[in-house]
Order: structure tokens, then C-alpha cells, then sequence
């Protein structure tokens, strides 16, 4: 395994939740990554951000890793679940809430109920 590859498979195996963004949980720099860590953000989720803007070989390697096109990506105790439509998705049908339960991760229940809500 190449060793940006061995970097990223340790990140992802080291966290329980990591978000492989452009920018950062505090200052997303597109808006498909701005979303994710908005959603990961306002459930309350304890999560690691990787910018991958800092990295042009985790920018392209999370890419052949996950063998998945676009950024952002997000993992759950090393699990590869998606990018921003497919996070969109599973939040408003709350599949995501029971991805966090199965795996004993601390969400805010109430949280992703009103982004429930307020999509509706």
C-alpha cells in the first residue's frame, strides 16, 4: 500500500467518524462539503475533518481508496457511507440517525428530527 494510502486507511480506521472535505468542519471551502459538515455540525456528531485541499495526494488518493469520484466523503467506524447527495439522502429518511445508533455514535436526536422538519 502506497503511503498516502496507508495515511488514509489509518485516519479512517483511527475515527470514528471522518469527513474527507474541501476545507474544514469550520470553514467548508465548496458547498457539497459545506453540507455534510453542516448536517455532521449541527447533529451535534464528534467527527475528524481532512481537508483535502491541503493534500493533492489525499485529494486524489481518498479517491482511489474509496473508488468513489467526489469529495466530500464520509466514513463511519471505517466504513465508507457516501458523498453529499447520498448523506443528503440518508439524513432526511433517517437512515443516517440508525447508521449513527448501530455503530455508537452520540447524535442529537432532536437535531436531525427538525432537519427532517424542515425539509419536508
Amino acid at each position: 500500500m502506497s503511503d498516502v494510502k496507508t495515511r488514509i486507511d489509518e485516519t479512517v480506521k483511527a475515527n470514528d467518524v471522518v469527513l474527507f472535505m474541501k476545507g474544514t468542519k469550520e470553514m467548508p471551502q465548496c458547498g457539497f462539503s459545506s453540507r455534510v459538515a453542516g448536517v455532521l455540525n449541527y447533529m451535534g456528531v464528534d467527527y475528524s475533518d481532512v481537508n483535502v485541499l491541503a493534500d493533492e495526494d489525499v485529494r486524489q488518493g481518498i479517491k482511489e481508496y474509496s473508488d468513489w469520484p467526489t469529495i466530500p466523503q464520509l466514513y463511519i467506524k471505517g466504513e465508507f457511507v457516501g458523498g453529499c447527495d447520498i448523506i443528503t439522502e440518508m439524513t432526511l429518511s433517517g437512515e443516517l440517525d440508525t447508521m449513527f445508533e448501530q455503530n455508537g455514535v452520540g447524535y442529537d436526536k432532536d437535531a436531525a428530527d427538525k432537519i427532517r422538519e424542515a425539509n419536508a
